[in-house]
Parts: structure tokens; sequence; C-alpha cells
């Protein structure tokens, strides 16, 4: 989509506005493919869970990684018309639930599905064994997070010196253990991280298979990054880095999964909002729109991400600070922003908003989050 298409669809449909193209969206997945071709993409919901996506994935032949019951119900609306076994089969083979911490209300509600989920640690082991006996299990290592955007090895992961004892336990509980996980941290541009975890996990898959612990599954989670700006690496360098150490390290009969996210939708989405004040503050010029980082921005503050705005109003360029709608300090879009001379009901543009943006959104202050247009939507995925 280019700016004069986004700027029609602002006039008719008002601001604030996000545009997501599906075409990108296949597009990407197909490229993704591609590269990864003996991968399969568990598409990571939280990213972005408008449900018309997760269509759009389906029909493409995705999987996908949820992270709550809601999430996992948005996914089984998509599938619940196929036949019972059909369905039951997606549930196996296509769904993840890679949230290592989970309520026992939700471990009970899924436990007639069956589900594949993730543990990191004996209690929530035992918590699964108890709330949800036929699931089956899958465990999250942790690994090298250095230089990601959002690093999570803090949070989530076991060390690798009790990967082995774990899974055993697993077994010793009467689990199916199914495999091992891992993740780098999101927008992960330091690909070293792939390889030292890829071969991480290949020794701990080792050690179980001699303690008579089989491994099929191998979660490679997500982190694959988005193309935001030219400096990001591509991810065909990537998929190099990555395919070599998989032929290299696993077994053919080692399922290989992953979980993109970010890579999936963040460019294919972009923001429109109107100009709703104008100050001039310090010496500077100062622009009020009516997006805030309380819903379309809301990336600034919960994913470390800046979306640099544009004008469709040419003219010379001035830096400029530009703050969201909201009566709140922290509502602000960006301190130096480099924009042409803005009046009144003027329209601005961010690009690459497609991830974790409106799917964080709120109503703080009353104001309801932005309207969501969905273009170039296949019509096997319109519902």
């Amino acid at each position: 989509m280019n700016p004069r298409q986004l700027q029609t669809l602002a006039r008719k449909h008002g601001t604030p506005l996000v545009v997501i193209d599906h075409a990108v969206i296949r597009r990407n997945y197909a490229a993704f493919r591609k590269h990864f071709p003996k991968v399969q993409a568990y598409y990571a919901v939280k990213a972005n869970a408008e449900p018309a996506i997760i269509r759009t994935l389906f029909q493409a032949g995705a999987s996908f990684d949820v992270a709550s019951l809601p999430e996992f119900m948005l996914v089984y609306e998509n599938i619940r018309k196929l036949p019972a076994r059909e369905r039951q089969q997606f549930i196996w083979d296509k769904i993840i639930y890679a949230n290592p911490t989970k309520p026992r209300q939700t471990l009970e509600a899924l436990n007639r599905y069956k589900p594949l989920v993730t543990f990191d640690n004996l209690t929530e082991l035992r918590k699964i064994r108890h709330y949800a006996p036929d699931a089956g299990v899958v465990l999250r290592l942790r690994v090298p997070n250095t230089g990601s955007v959002v690093e999570l090895s803090s949070k989530f992961g076991c060390e690798a010196s009790e990967a082995v004892d774990l899974l055993v336990a697993a077994a010793d509980l009467g689990l199916v253990a199914e495999g091992v996980s891992f993740h780098v941290g999101s927008q992960c541009c330091n690909f070293e991280n792939y390889v030292q975890s890829l071969n991480l996990a290949a020794a701990v898959m080792a050690e179980a298979r001699s303690r008579g612990q089989p491994m099929k599954i191998l979660d490679i989670g997500g982190g694959f990054p988005a193309p935001y700006h030219r400096d990001v690496p591509p991810i065909e360098l990537l998929a190099r880095k990555i395919n070599a150490e998989i032929d290299r390290l696993f077994p053919r009969d080692v399922e290989i999964i992953a979980e993109p996210g970010r890579y999936m939708v963040a460019n294919a989405a972009m923001s429109v909002a109107s100009v709703i004040g104008k100050a001039r503050r310090d010496g500077k010029p100062c622009y009020y729109i009516d997006d805030s980082v309380y819903h379309t921005f809301s990336g600034i503050i919960f994913d470390h991400c800046k979306y640099p705005l544009k004008a469709f109003r040419k003219g010379p360029q001035e830096i400029c600070a530009v703050f969201g709608q909201t009566c709140d300090g922290l509502d602000v879009l960006s301190l130096s922003e480099e924009l042409p001379e803005l009046e009144l009901d003027d329209l601005v543009y961010a690009e690459n908003i497609g991830a974790y943006s409106n799917a964080s959104a709120t109503w703080f202050n009353g104001f309801p989050p932005a309207r969501v247009l969905h273009v170039n939507v296949a019509p096997a995925a319109r519902r």
C-alpha cells in the first residue's frame, strides 16, 4: 500500500486508523517457508491477534503459538468446522501453548484438547500433571538473548544443567516429553544467538536420548527480525546459518518448528492520525495527534520500538515534538521528529506498525483504540 492510498482511506474512514494489508502477510509467510524449508511456522498470535490475520494465516497453512486461553480459542474458532478427528489432529500438530507459566484454570480448560504446552521448572511440571495430564510437554531452555530488542531469558527458560533431569521427571510423572524449545529474544539481529542456542539444544537432546528420553520436537522460538530499517540484516542470512546448523546437529526425524510473530505482521500495517493540536514549547514546534502510546503506538512503551512519523504535506522539515492525545506526560511519540510545518487536521502516518502495536492498545482516558481496516483479504479468509 502506498501513502496516497493510505491518505484516501483515512479521508474515507476517519482517524486514527490502522490499515492491515493481507497481501503482505501472505508474502511474508511464503518467504518464511521458502527460506526455512525444514521449519514449520507457528505464528505467535500475541504479535497481532486480529481474527482476520488468524484466518489469513490459517488459510495459508500456518500453525499457531498461543500464550493464553483466549488466544487458543481464537485459533480454535477457525478450525471448529473441521471434522472432529481433523480438528484434534490440528491441535496436536499445529498449536503450541508456549507460555511456560499457566493458571491452573487454563490447564483444566485445555486438557480436553490434549494440547502441547511448554514448561521450564518442576513446579510447573507438577501443575501440568495435576490439571492437564493429557498434555504433551516441551521443555524451554534458557539461551543467550544478547543484542535482542526484547530480552526474555531472565524471565523464562531452565538452565542447561537441569534440563535432562526435568525431562526425565516429566516421564516419571507419566507425561509425554515431546521435545525442547528456546527463544533468543524478540527482534534478534545478533544471529549468533541462534547458533549458540541450536548447539545447546542439540547437546540437551543428545543427553536425553542417552538417558532413554528421545525427543521428537525442536522449537527454535521467535525473534526473526522485521525489516524496520535498512540496518536490519536480511532474513536470508539468518536462514543460511539456521539451516546449516539444523542439517549438522539434528537427526532428520526431529520436527523443527518456530514461532515467528513480528516477522509475519510488522511491515503489513500502517497507521494514520490527524493533527488535533499545535503549540510551540521551548522554541520547538509541538504537534498533538489523535492516537497515542496507549493505543496504536503502545510499542514505544512495551516493545522498545520507534515508529518514524511522516507527513503527506510537503515543505521544509524541522525538528519537532509529537505527543499523543491523552492527558498524560508519558504520552510522547517523539521529541525529535523531522516534519514539515503542519496545520490542524493534517495527516501523519507511520509504517511497519503491525506487531505489538494495536495488539496492546487500551482505552486509557476513555479514548478507544484506532479503527482497524483490513485490505487485500483473500475471499476464503473473509468471515
